[in-house]
């Protein structure tokens, strides 16, 4: 067998990582039936952006990372129960990033 390569991971990788793990630790100080809410939100909206995404849109990668830090800066507040509680705009986008919702 040869030598299996490892792929580092580029500094905008790093960043959404630390991202997704931030909001499953700010979960961890909410209720338990918020925090499963939580990390399936979290999650789902992860995976569907991994999906959706062009991993060459830099642009719109860096607007969601911006976005996503100002979403979790508002959940480990704690006066905030959980992600029902944050205003959570979730909009469909093509693989340049454009929102398809006109409003």
């Amino acid at each position: 067998m040869g030598s299996s390569k490892v792929q580092r991971l580029s500094g905008m990788q790093k960043q959404v990582l630390s991202l997704f793990r931030g909001f499953l630790r700010a979960a961890r100080s909410k209720s338990e039936e918020e925090r499963r809410k939580i990390e399936s939100i979290v999650s789902q909206e992860f995976r569907r952006n991994a999906q959706s995404v062009d991993r060459k849109n830099f642009l719109y990668i860096e607007y969601l990372l911006r976005r996503g830090n100002k979403q979790l800066e508002q959940l480990r507040n704690p006066g905030i129960t959980g992600l029902s509680s944050l205003q959570l705009h979730f909009s469909k986008t093509d693989s340049n990033g454009h929102s398809s919702n006109k409003g």
